[in-house]
């Protein structure tokens, strides 16, 4: 179907059908929140206007709210679909009968529908088909069948003499739709199109490979306009996640070129959404920087070495769930626990202490070392110069650092009595920027969170359905619905030496409001009005007055 053409014209909205009408149908032109006023940007909120094509116009309507099924944010602008069609295929194979999208609070009616038996859906629809057709796209689906029906009722309408005084309070009759509280949970199925973003060459020592997803092998680039002394002249660092992978050039010959070509083979996405081998050649150019101009140095003066950047990160006051992480800025050779010293102050003497070293899974020039350290203790961890050295032949500047983990009395901690949950799950304790700071299961219906830094905190609970300890999304051709999460409405204060105990239960408040509106992303736009400047309104009443006062309708 070709979409109408919409414009605004002075008081008007012009609509301009570019499309055969259906006889006997019923038509809606749902503007949502689209339409507002030129001069103070009041927004007239859920307009629709429907028409039809016989002699009946459907009256029906049902309406919800759209959540996103990870972290329960209102998702607005998405379209919500009915299919009176209940094969499951109709979804991925015909348009919707009747639409509408969702505002800014993920709220949504679908109007003037027809008596029958609908399934419903939501689509973030990329391509404007009003069908599922693209993996990329994100769905929401409910289980079950809706029957729309309505109701007469009545309900108490307040008419006020003033902010403070109540004139009168009317009871009204009105039309109740039904359902008027679908819940939809929108996610994308574990799929993305897969391919190479970005070659670049941002220093003369390695080349980087970036892209849009983390690939299951690393690629094997091959030479083309140079010959490598042999098969080892790169070392290979992903980092990013995965996403991006840093070939570090061992052989001098092959990274004192200023242009490399390599070849590439690796798992691409074809039109169809199916991996398929790509080969593709990659040409690498280095663009050199202007070099810096260099202090003169006296006769005989010996050239100032250039250690290996090593970063320790052990600050001189630690958390008790701490990791030291070693960063360097190259490639290094044989790296081993050996080339470390941890020493625990005992009183006054320092006792050399066993220790936990490990690399980082994400980024091969990263290295952690871990101990189950103790409230109050103090610990030395040192380097000695030149035990490490890298691929380019630099060695590591000594090293010596002192921290102390905090005392007891310096946490807090919160225990979580967890109601209206019969199946594993997993809490996770949440930062104000809503980003998971601990993970613990529910156990004997509550979990314990010990030792928390003073902050404040909220929490959101996993029903991990397949219990990995991770959310998993959904999958519309095997009717499986992403995992079910619920947020606390609470925002827990942590204080030093408090223990605070409270009881949540997740089913006490509806899904759309569930979620702390202050580390709430999507957060409604309210309707402001602007301040008015009464003083240039009496200058320019005249023309003021010569005008009409037109209507503004964004699109």
């Amino acid at each position: 179907m070709e979409l109408p053409v919409i414009r605004s014209a002075g008081k008007k909205a012009v609509i301009e059908l570019k499309d055969t009408l259906k006889p006997n149908t019923t038509y809606t032109i749902d503007f949502t929140n689209s339409i507002s006023d030129n001069n103070e940007k009041n927004v007239f909120e859920n307009f629709s206007f429907a028409f039809s094509t016989g002699d009946i116009i459907d009256t029906l309507e049902v309406s919800g709210v759209l959540l996103n099924a990870e972290n329960l944010e209102p998702m607005p602008g998405i379209t919500i679909g009915l299919h009176n069609n209940l094969e499951d295929s109709a979804f991925v194979k015909l348009p919707f009968v009747r639409t509408s999208r969702t505002n800014d609070k993920g709220q949504f009616t679908i109007r003037n529908i027809a008596p029958g038996t609908y399934h419903i859906f939501a689509l973030n629809d990329v391509n404007r088909d009003y069908k599922f057709d693209q993996p990329g796209e994100d769905i929401a689906f409910l289980d079950s069948v809706i029957v729309p029906s309505f109701e007469l009722t009545t309900r108490q309408d307040t008419t006020w003499k003033d902010s403070l005084t109540i004139d009168t309070i009317r009871t009204i009759g009105y039309t109740r739709f039904f359902p008027d509280n679908i819940e939809l949970r929108l996610f994308k199925e574990k799929f993305e199109r897969q391919y190479m973003v970005k070659p670049e060459r941002p220093d003369e020592k390695y080349f980087t490979l970036r892209f849009n997803t983390k690939l299951d092998t690393v690629p094997v680039p091959l030479p083309i306009n140079f010959i490598p002394e042999d098969s080892s002249w790169y070392f290979v660092q992903q980092t990013e996640g995965g996403t991006a992978v840093n070939y570090w050039l061992v052989d001098s010959t092959v990274w004192k070129q200023d242009t490399l070509q390599v070849q590439v083979s690796y798992p691409k996405s074809d039109s169809l959404n199916i991996l398929r081998p790509q080969t593709d050649t990659v040409q690498l150019v280095l663009r050199r920087r202007p070099a810096e101009k260099k202090k003169k140095k006296k006769k005989d003066e010996p050239d100032p070495i250039v250690f290996l950047g090593m970063q320790v990160d052990a600050p001189g006051s630690m958390d008790l769930f701490d990791t030291i992480s070693v960063t360097f800025n190259e490639p290094v050779l044989d790296i081993n626990k050996e080339m470390f010293f941890l020493d625990q102050k005992i009183d006054t003497v320092w006792n050399t202490v066993d220790f936990d070293f490990f690399p980082d899974s994400t980024n091969s020039l990263n290295y952690f070392i871990r101990r189950p350290w103790k409230y109050g203790e103090e610990y030395r961890i040192e380097v000695d110069s030149a035990a490490i050295h890298s691929l380019y032949g630099k060695w590591n500047d000594f090293f010596t650092g002192e921290f102390k983990i905090k005392k007891e009395d310096e946490y807090g901690h919160l225990y979580l009595n967890i109601n209206g949950v019969d199946t594993t799950a997993f809490v996770e304790l949440l930062s104000t920027g809503d980003a998971p700071v601990r993970k613990a299961k529910v156990k004997d219906g509550g979990v314990l969170f010990m030792d928390l830094k003073p902050d404040k905190y909220y929490a959101r609970i996993v029903i991990d359905t397949n219990s990995n300890g991770v959310w998993d999304t959904g999958n519309y051709i095997e009717k499986r619905q992403p995992e079910e999460v619920y947020y606390s409405p609470k925002m827990y204060e942590i204080m030093q030496n408090w223990q605070v105990e409270e009881t949540w239960n997740v089913n006490s408040t509806p899904l759309a409001k569930q979620k702390p509106l202050e580390i709430t992303k999507n957060k409604p736009k309210e309707a402001t009005k602007k301040k008015r400047n009464y003083k240039d309104e009496s200058q320019q009443s005249s023309s003021r007055n010569n005008s009409s006062g037109n209507m503004g309708i964004p699109f």
